[in-house]
């Protein structure tokens, strides 16, 4: 009877120690989902995008199992803190004030000018204007230090929007995406002025999970090593965008 229940006590604990290695080597990543050509929900109902793409890549090379999560706009960073995920892959630009809140990784897309677009690139006022943005962006937080009225919108495409019916007078957004938008717009849309915002795309972890961010650093420093990352970024932003 002692050894069974020895054996049983012991048999509990190598489960236990499994379990709690499986759950060190499972991570959560939140994302928007929202953000073409970054992230997006495709015709199958399933996350899609560079950063799906560039995503799975990167667990597979730290060796960890990645869940999706899907946040709504503006509470991505909090969920983040409270633990609802365990990093950020939504096309997020790297900021100081950002990094007073959680760390990030090295970027995994480079820095790049963003533009202000406008009704067939007319010009407007950058600090008294209407200028559009996605909400909690750091597009938006651009804006509201400028001294231009801000008039923020829960999807790219809704501020957009605002410009085409006339409530704004330009949208500003990063380059690469507002590019593909321009060239579909039958020349209604143009680039009107550019600003250098942020330090490139990185994915967020909590300032707890230096571990996290340590393979990740690693995963990416590799795929930006072998070109894996170019490709990806040529794939889906074009041939023309700023690669590593």
């Amino acid at each position: 009877m002692k050894l069974s229940i020895k054996a049983s006590v012991a048999g509990l604990f190598i489960a236990a120690t499994m379990s709690s290695m499986a759950m060190a080597n499972s991570i959560r990543l939140g994302t928007e989902a929202a953000n073409p050509p970054y992230n997006f929900i495709d015709d199958s109902g399933e996350i899609s995008g560079f950063e799906r793409e560039v995503g799975d890549e990167l667990c597979k090379r730290a060796s960890l199992t990645c869940e999706w999560v899907t946040n709504e706009p503006g509470t991505i960073i909090p969920n983040l803190v409270s633990g609802k995920y365990d990093a950020i892959i939504t096309g997020m630009v790297i900021t100081a004030e950002r990094n007073k809140l959680i760390d990030f990784t090295q970027n995994y897309f480079p820095a790049a000018p963003s533009f202000y677009v406008t009704l067939g690139g007319s010009p407007f006022d950058v600090n008294d204007g209407v200028i559009a943005a996605k909400r909690a962006s750091v597009h938006a937080a651009h804006i509201a230090a400028s001294g231009a009225t801000l008039l923020d919108f829960a999807t790219l495409e809704n501020a957009v929007q605002a410009v085409r019916n006339g409530q704004a007078d330009a949208v500003l957004a990063d380059s690469d995406v507002l590019m593909s938008i321009v060239s579909q717009s039958n020349s209604k849309l143009a680039v009107a002025g550019q600003v250098s915002v942020g330090g490139g795309v990185g994915m967020g972890i909590r300032k707890s999970d230096g571990g996290l961010k340590a393979k990740m650093n690693t995963a990416i420093a590799s795929m930006k090593m072998d070109g894996s990352l170019n490709t990806l970024i040529s794939k889906w932003f074009g041939i023309d965008a700023a690669t590593f």
